[in-house]
């Protein structure tokens, strides 16, 4: 299993932050694009948030490729829906590639 830590921003605007928790409450996540994220062999994810600043945690089985998912993502328009409408929320971060919306961290530390 391989795990991945990356980063985005949202807007900085109060009502924007909470229509975006509001889209990722259990209850109101579109079962399609839970089933691309498994289905691309993510077995654990979470995101966390302070003040604009998100940060996912993923869990992977060994074969998992960013390269792959991102190949089926623009290929599965309820995966570009959701994705659109993800970007009225989101802004990326200063140091990221052009059209890069989460950017991958590297692991500085671990204990034990």
């Amino acid at each position: 299993m391989k795990r991945y830590c990356l980063t985005l921003d949202l807007k900085d605007d109060l009502a924007l932050i909470a229509e975006y928790e509001h889209w990722h409450k259990s209850e109101n996540s579109w079962p399609e694009i839970n089933k691309s994220i498994k289905d691309a062999g993510i077995i654990f994810m979470e995101i966390y948030r302070v003040s604009n600043r998100l940060f996912m945690i993923m869990a992977t089985i060994d074969a998992f490729d960013f390269g792959r998912k991102a190949v089926a993502d623009a290929n599965n328009p309820k995966v570009q829906e959701w994705e659109e409408l993800m970007w009225k929320f989101q802004q990326p971060l200063q140091f990221a590639k052009p059209g890069e919306k989460w950017v991958l961290m590297d692991k500085i530390f671990q204990l034990g």
